[in-house]
């Protein structure tokens, strides 16, 4: 039984770097540019970041300051949630 548990606490030692991976991250910038046919929006922080389809886009023009949550998947970052900033 020991045995067992030592192997699944070293398990979990290693693949918890990968879940850190998966974890949201945010950026505070100023809206640059918005694709509504590619489903993207450029940031001034000179990234580009993919919208889910569902998403709303009223509203976000050049020039508005947002805060974005996003997630890097396959070297894109998809958003999560945006919110945008008076």
């Amino acid at each position: 039984m020991r045995f067992v548990i030592a192997a699944l606490m070293a398990t979990a030692g290693l693949l918890s770097p990968l879940s850190a991976l998966a974890e949201s991250a945010d950026v505070e910038a100023v809206i640059t540019g918005v694709d509504t046919d590619r489903l993207s929006l450029q940031l001034d922080d000179g990234k580009s970041y993919q919208a889910p389809e569902e998403f709303n886009f009223e509203g976000l023009t050049a020039g508005v300051k947002v805060v974005v949550f996003y997630t890097e998947v396959d070297g894109k970052r998809v958003i999560n949630d945006l919110e945008i900033i008076q």
